[in-house]
């Protein structure tokens, strides 16, 4: 079994683009694809970390229209993302099932949704 950050997991993250969406990019909303897959093939992230991420002066500063849609446009099991995520802050720290949840749900944090904190949680064995 590979690592978190082995090529496995990066396969199984890295979904292709709907290839009649990916069409419909502009060029820097495919840069931002770009940017996108690499973020997740290190780290686990949620829908709008990342669009966060790829948004932020203090990441990629892409418009937030473009990196919605790079985003958007990625076919991302964002269960196994809040697991991965999950399972990092695990392998750092200790953390109570409700600590991981809300770590991983804040708006602080990582902001996954509740369900999908949940999962990543109990799948990761804190629950």
């Amino acid at each position: 079994m590979k690592s978190v950050f082995g090529s496995m997991v990066a396969v199984t993250v890295l979904l292709a683009s709907s290839s009649s969406y990916a069409q419909d990019l502009t060029g820097p909303q495919k840069n931002a694809v770009r940017s996108a897959k690499l973020y997740l093939s290190m780290s686990g992230f949620s829908r709008d970390s990342l669009i966060e991420q790829l948004s932020s002066p203090y990441g990629d500063d892409y418009d937030h229209v473009d990196a919605t849609a790079a985003v958007d446009s990625l076919a991302v099991d964002w269960n196994f993302q809040a697991k991965r995520s999950a399972e990092q802050y695990l392998s750092m720290m200790g953390f109570s099932c409700n600590g991981l949840i809300e770590q991983l749900s804040s708006a602080a944090g990582d902001k996954y949704t509740n369900a999908q904190a949940s999962y990543g949680a109990q799948q990761a064995g804190a629950c």
